[in-house]
């Protein structure tokens, strides 16, 4: 038989006989290995260790000790849910059930669950798993697989869909139940060690308003109960923090039915958030030489079909007939950018030209998809696009990735960094994807940061240096991005005029220092639990006077000596300890007590948010530090020394 060749994660390859899978492999490497292997990775996709591979793949496999084995387990565990579910309503039929970051989901019909059913399919599941059944993939035909499920339409779509043309298809058989899915899976159901059924909640088959409803029960698994229980504590923090709730409790946006689904609304409080961003990252452009461009919400299809979002992206985008000519709302806003440049007359003198824009766009999310500002229909992003010279790509690339640092750094946050790269849909050549891929490798490389590999995650016009937020749940969330293009040029006929006046392509950079603003504010407000940095928070001192004697002098602190700030005077009839209550819940970072004691000094006793206290404290020293921690954009209030 001919060989193939694989390469392993640390650069070495291995030579096979053609047909061998992920798991002969591992026993090539040892029979150790080979005994402990549960599925493998290959070129980034999480695969059986029955899979064969193919030549120049490149394999990682997957034991019980790697990151991957929990995504296997709660795959596992979405099967022991649907034979609990089936044994307990023969009736239910089964569409697709996945696992997720959080554990798993399955899409069920013909059956009417509340959540007092979970409870009993949960026990269902706990004595499926007591039981542990061998888990076993068996290899059907595809004709015994459609009389299998001739009553049901979901799983003849799948096989339709996405196993044409195969003679066989791939079950799992678990005591006297099966399931059709292509895997990974663990051993035995007794590896699933621990689990809970969250919630049940509607979904469209495949994601499309236009088809039926399905029911959604969500769960996680775990191996011990120990790690459900953390999860589960974790979990009842994050509802604490989600930015839906906060941002109602704090005033910051709303999405009202009336105004539409995924169409956010900023309140004033939220809006001194967003303006405080604003002016950040404008001067981090401002810094770099960037020039701030505007560009219309609406343009003329014509445009999108240029570009090749109309192509790639007709789906997504909000479409309007007008006076019989079609027109789309901006899904993004380069295009804009690059006609702006496509006017003018460009030297290699000239370049790089940098153009910066807060610009709204729109996508048409699936409604089942929406969720607060995590996933909306219109969002701002902090564009900005770079026409370069081809010689000039990493310089510029290193300069955009020194900014992302510094808004990591001020905001303190957690982050981590992926190279995406070429999507099975996309335009452009081999030649110049893999130009593209090997400059941002190098940046990365020469940069020491880990990164990851995105297979096929890139932009459909190129590839892409992804930085990815964690929210309270642990779920990842798009964040920082910057992007080569050497395909939207080409569409655009962009042009300079090089040493040898002769006419030059330039190289377009995408990135985004932020991502969308309003992915960001949600990452901000559940890093923060509404406890924003003195800088951001909406009011950034409250004065409290003791009595309505006091309100007076209030005024004159808040007047004469605090006018650049945030302040606001608590003046209504309460309590001082019902004052400092309500200044707490709101997460204000400073309060001012002012008495007579005050008042006749003038001094004012200065709490932060954490209940710490300092009396007699000179006005203009408490001004002076809040100065000093603005413009340092600390990320705690600082001037009582606990």
């Amino acid at each position: 038989m001919s060989d193939i060749v694989v390469t392993l994660p640390d650069g070495s390859q291995l030579e096979l006989e053609e047909g061998s899978t992920v798991e002969d492999a591992a026993y090539e490497i040892g029979p150790g290995l080979g005994k402990d292997t549960v599925a493998g990775v290959v070129d980034g996709d999480l695969v059986s260790k029955y899979d064969e591979l193919e030549d120049g793949a490149e394999l990682v496999i997957v034991t019980d000790q790697s990151d991957e084995y929990l995504q296997v387990l709660r795959h596992s565990a979405a099967h022991v849910f649907a034979q609990a579910l089936q044994r307990l309503f023969p009736e239910a039929k089964l569409a697709i059930g996945p696992p997720t970051e959080e554990g798993f989901y399955y899409d069920v019909t013909n059956v009417d669950l509340d959540a007092d059913d979970l409870a009993d399919i949960e026990a269902e599941m706990y004595d499926i798993i007591e039981a542990d059944y061998d888990i076993e993939r068996v290899e059907r035909s595809r004709e015994e697989a459609l009389d299998i499920y001739e009553d049901n339409r979901y799983k003849q779509e799948i096989l339709a869909e996405e196993a044409a043309g195969e003679e066989t298809v791939s079950f799992y058989v678990q005591d006297d139940w099966q399931d059709l899915c292509q895997g990974p899976h663990v051993e035995s159901t007794g590896e699933v060690g621990a689990v809970e059924l969250l919630n049940i909640a509607s979904a469209y088959w495949r994601g499309d308003e236009e088809n039926e409803q399905l029911t959604r029960v969500y769960g996680t698994a775990f191996e011990s109960e120990k790690d459900l229980e953390a999860f589960l504590e974790r979990r009842e923090e994050a509802k604490e923090r989600d930015h839906r709730k906060l941002g109602q409790e704090l005033d910051l946006f709303s999405i009202p039915e009336t105004t539409g689904p995924g169409l956010p609304l900023y309140h004033p409080n939220g809006k001194r958030i967003l303006r405080e961003l604003e002016g950040f990252v404008d001067q981090l452009n401002d810094d770099e030489g960037y020039e701030f461009v505007e560009t219309p919400h609406l343009f003329r299809t014509e445009l999108w079909k240029k570009s090749g979002h109309y192509d790639n992206y007709v789906d997504d985008m909000f479409l309007l007939d007008v006076n019989e000519e079609e027109y789309g709302l901006k899904p993004m806003n380069c295009p804009g950018h690059a006609t702006i440049f496509d006017q003018g007359n460009w030297s290699y003198r000239d370049l790089p030209i940098r153009y910066a824009e807060n610009g709204k766009v729109y996508r048409k999310e699936q409604r089942g998809e929406l969720s607060g500002l995590s996933r909306v229909w219109a969002f701002t992003i902090d564009d900005g696009h770079l026409f370069v010279k081809p010689e000039s790509i990493e310089r510029e690339v290193n300069t955009i990735m020194d900014q992302i640092n510094e808004v990591l750094d001020t905001f303190d946050l957690d982050y981590e960094v992926a190279l995406a790269t070429r999507p099975e849909k996309s335009v452009g050549s081999d030649e110049i994807w893999e130009q593209a891929e090997n400059q941002l490798r190098s940046v990365l490389q020469d940069s020491g940061m880990d990164y990851d590999i995105e297979s096929g995650d890139g932009a459909f016009y190129g590839p892409k240096i992804d930085f990815a937020f964690e929210d309270a749940l642990g779920r990842k969330w798009d964040g920082p991005t910057v992007q080569l293009d050497f395909n939207m040029p080409e569409r655009f006929d962009l042009s300079y005029t090089g040493e040898d006046n002769e006419e030059h392509r330039p190289v377009m950079i995408h990135r985004a220092l932020y991502g969308s603003y309003e992915r960001f504010f949600m990452v901000l407000v559940e890093h923060f639990n509404g406890n924003f940095p003195t800088w951001l928070a909406p009011e950034q001192v409250r004065i409290l006077p003791v009595s309505d004697d006091n309100i007076g002098y209030a005024k004159q602190l808040k007047n004469r000596y605090l006018g650049d700030f945030r302040v606001e005077i608590e003046d209504r009839s309460w309590t001082v300890g019902k004052k400092i209550q309500t200044a707490h819940d709101d997460r204000v970072p400073y309060m001012l007590v002012v008495g007579d004691n005050e008042e006749e000094a003038g001094t004012v006793s200065v709490r932060d948010r954490f209940e710490n206290e300092q009396k007699d404290v000179e006005v203009d020293a408490f001004r002076e530090h809040l100065e000093s921690e603005i413009d340092d954009k600390r990320v705690e209030p600082d001037f009582i020394d606990e």
